[in-house]
């Protein structure tokens, strides 16, 4: 076994413990400041809890004489070299993430009978601090909704691990939102829907009128009555199907019987869209005949229609 020198020995028994160092600038990670947080090497009291720290992104100055008067409470080697010396203490934090706010309260609004897909208006909300270390936990404690007005008031709390737990009393309205079809640009009346024409939009539901646009199924196809703007829902009631034939055109009226088929030229009295019904006029006798629009100016005639005399409008589009 390895002897130490006695003269050795003796420098270490009389060797006084190491003095202890100012920490000039600390920033803390938890709630609370520590003899550490003041001191390195502050012996073997240095995780003593002194007090509550600084709330998040606040700090807390500790001047010289506060200093001395711990370090001699705590048995700290330290003495301050002048008035000046001096300990800050510094508590980062970040603001709550407003989504965390919002979403436990659509989820507890939800739960009380609120429309799940809604718009959340918090007027006045300011996202606290918490702190830069912490994960908090949104918790809606208690709710109160008002489904005619949309209006509520709840009670939030924020904890999570390394932070002091924190209320909220918080107030706002909640719309209900709906999901439809809106144009990309403004569409004139007649316009045929392509795929390009639409985009989806979100809406306040109550902002609609009637029923409107929410598949594409609804509109691609179809034409428009009215012209329609661009991002504003478009009603179902204004669309129709494409015309396939137009008032006053000229029109092949297809007569098909057993082995044979006539085709007569005649002037349509009314527009109308594939499969509709409409009136059209021979020029040659000035009777009117009902047929099956089948195409482009073209129109089916049932072998049995009995002609009609033109009267009226119909009279003025045969002397034409």
């Amino acid at each position: 076994m390895q002897r130490v020198p006695l003269f050795l020995a003796a420098i270490a028994v009389a060797t006084p413990a190491q003095a202890a160092t100012l920490r000039p600038l600390t920033t803390l990670a938890a709630p609370v400041v520590r003899l550490s947080d003041l001191f390195d090497d502050a012996g073997p009291r240095a995780d003593r809890v002194l007090g509550p720290g600084p709330a998040p992104g606040e700090r807390i100055v500790v001047e010289a004489p506060q200093l001395a008067a711990i370090a001699r409470q705590f048995g700290v080697d330290w003495r301050p070299a002048s008035s000046a010396d001096r300990a800050v203490l510094d508590r980062p934090g970040k603001l709550l993430r407003r989504e965390a706010v919002t979403s436990a309260l659509l989820a507890a609004l939800a739960r009380v009978g609120a429309p799940e897909e809604a718009d959340l208006e918090l007027p006045g909300f300011e996202a606290p601090l918490v702190p830069a270390e912490a994960v908090p936990t949104v918790t809606v404690e208690q709710v109160d909704y008002e489904g005619a007005t949309g209006r509520f008031t709840a009670a939030v709390l924020v904890s999570g691990p390394a932070m002091e737990p924190m209320r909220l009393r918080l107030s706002g309205q909640l719309d209900e939102i709906a999901h439809v079809l809106v144009p990309t640009h403004r569409l004139a009346a007649g316009s045929v829907l392509r795929a390009g024409d639409l985009v989806a939009a979100t809406v306040r539901a109550a902002s609609l009128r009637g029923e409107v646009v929410r598949q594409p199924a609804q509109a691609l196809g179809q034409a428009l009555r009215h012209a329609a703007a661009e991002g504003q829902p478009l009603p179902l009631d204004t669309l129709q199907r494409p015309v396939a034939v137009a008032k006053g055109a000229h029109v092949a009226m297809e007569i098909r019987m057993p082995g044979l088929a006539v085709v007569a030229q005649g002037t349509a009295l009314e527009s109308g869209a594939m499969g509709e019904r409409i009136q059209v006029l021979n020029p040659g006798s000035h009777m009117a005949v009902e047929g099956e629009i089948i195409g482009t100016d073209r129109v089916a005639v049932a072998p049995d229609t009995v002609p009609v005399p033109a009267t009226g409008a119909a009279a003025q589009v045969a002397e034409r």
